[in-house]
């Protein structure tokens, strides 16, 4: 191996080392021991599995406020709870077929990082599902329930951004925040 080629592989771990960390702690979860022995067979296959399936190495922004984070995972799970209370209401309510739509989201931030976050956060609240994403235009393509009108539909567009702005506050790349704090200003004098 070249000077230049390992330069690369001690960069390339080092950028993913928050994946390789998440790795060896799956492996250790997997085999339920936490042990020095369990942490170094985890490391080496963490490191085999993201040399050998070779994905573009994703850089984290670095940025993570706590704070912002915790208000975003208690908001999350209160909304899980709520689109199930949702759902099963529609589903046991005989008088009517929930209404449904397709709906186009265009993200305000270019990031994949952040489309996948919000892409899963709006999935995993029960009553929507993304069906489809357009990476290069930044538009989440999602299937919802429980719309009949077009204000519904607003309503689940506006929704959808709402949790890309608590994404960016939590997760985001300081630019992003900059810009969401500038967005927010503007608003605000209006």
């Amino acid at each position: 191996m070249s000077a230049e080629a390992g330069r690369h592989f001690w960069r390339d771990v080092r950028v993913q080392l928050p994946f390789l960390a998440w790795l060896v702690v799956l492996w250790m979860l997997l085999w339920a021991q936490f042990t020095l022995l369990s942490f170094v067979t985890g490391l080496v296959v963490a490191i085999f599995v993201t040399r050998v399936f070779r994905l573009p190495t994703v850089e984290l922004s670095g940025r993570v406020n706590l704070w912002y984070a915790a208000i975003l995972a208690v908001r999350f799970l209160f909304a899980v709870v709520l689109g199930a209370l949702a759902v099963a209401r529609q589903v046991l309510d005989f008088r009517r077929q929930p209404g449904t739509a397709i709906i186009a989201v265009p993200l305000r931030y270019s990031d994949d990082l952040m489309m996948t976050h919000v892409a899963v956060a709006s999935s995993l609240i029960p009553g929507s599902l993304v069906v489809e994403a357009d990476r290069d235009r930044r538009i989440l393509y999602l299937h919802v329930i429980g719309v009949r009108t077009l204000a519904d539909v607003e309503k689940q567009r506006e929704g959808v951004l709402r949790w890309e702005e608590r994404i960016v506050r939590a997760l985001g790349d300081p630019a992003q925040y900059r810009a969401l704090r500038e967005a927010e200003r503007l608003r605000r004098t209006r």
